[in-house]
């Protein structure tokens, strides 16, 4: 077989967590142990498991690979899982019936499947395990940590709708730890003397670059197809306000990459902007705002920087 090139794709590692929902086979877990589990397992390999918080984001970000050629996706999704072999049989059969067109996976029978993710070419790895993720994070990997209960998902929807907070996400903390030492006035003073200065990058820019790239091809279609409707569309929602905004927008063009829309809050309440937005995921680094968003938006927790350093 000739060797896979992943360089170019956009390759997204997902646990088997993330991409159902594993409550009940968890509580086996907890409950009886290992053996139960296993044996839990064997008895429902052919019972289809549940969507789980990032299965429709997974389910969009899959269907993209429509505007690539046969044979040569844009996006590529790999399953990391802690099952062994034996018991992810029964997360394979459910992709399967799910109609979703992965075929690659990592089974490590309990051991942390994440260092993996340079090797795999990984620019995002998701995982209902907060430890595996905060593991993966501390390693300067971009993991994310999926947060609440799965969202009803409408399959009549085409689109794939991204939400990202940008301090701590998109960008470094370092405005973060500003803010957290010396106060709001001292953070928007300090944010508007270096606002021609972009921040350093953090963990999901080089995701973000990613799924640009897939922009960049519906571009493509739709000056070859005027019928065409752009599915991919990406938001900034941040706490952010001005004069604050000026720096965070200056950064993403200095780093080349780019937002559909941005919402500047200023304190006002995330979870109700996202109930608008309607996101099939978003990601931020504070506990804190996912609480609010994660009652009705697919949400992922990224624990970088000094804020999550407890």
């Amino acid at each position: 077989m000739p060797a896979y090139d992943l360089a170019g794709r956009l390759v997204v590692g997902v646990a088997s967590s993330a991409l159902f929902d594993l409550r009940e086979s968890d509580a086996v877990f907890r409950e009886q142990g290992e053996e139960a589990y296993r044996a839990y397992q064997e008895e429902n390999r052919d019972t289809t498991l549940r969507p789980g918080v990032a299965f429709a984001f997974i389910r969009r970000l899959l269907s993209l690979n429509d505007l690539g050629e046969p044979g040569d996706p844009l996006v590529e999704v790999i399953i990391l899982s802690r099952n062994d072999p034996d018991t992810g049989l029964r997360v394979m059969r459910s992709i399967q019936t799910h109609g979703l067109p992965i075929s690659r996976a990592v089974f490590m029978q309990g051991r942390s499947p994440y260092t993996f993710m340079p090797a795999l070419n990984m620019s995002l790895f998701l995982s209902a395990n907060g430890d595996d993720v905060r593991e993966a994070v501390a390693a300067g990997l971009p993991a994310g940590h999926v947060l609440g209960a799965p969202c009803p998902d409408d399959l009549a929807d085409r689109e794939l709708r991204i939400a990202f907070d940008f301090d701590g996400v998109l960008a470094s903390d370092a405005a973060e730890q500003v803010y957290q030492s010396g106060g709001l006035e001292e953070f928007r003073a300090h944010e508007a003397r270096n606002a021609a200065t972009p921040h350093d990058p953090g963990p999901l820019r080089d995701f973000l670059a990613g799924v640009n790239r897939i922009q960049r091809r519906e571009e493509e279609r739709r000056r070859s197809d005027p019928g065409y409707a752009l599915r991919v569309h990406v938001s900034i929602v941040t706490a952010r306000n001005a004069p604050a905004h000026e720096r965070a927008v200056n950064s993403l063009k200095k780093w080349g990459v780019a937002v559909n829309g941005a919402f500047f809050l200023g304190g006002i309440d995330k979870g109700a902007v996202m109930r608008v937005l309607d996101p099939h995921i978003f990601f931020d680094d504070q506990v804190t705002h996912l609480q609010s968003t994660s009652r009705t938006t697919p949400s992922v927790h990224i624990p970088f920087g000094r804020i999550n350093e407890t």
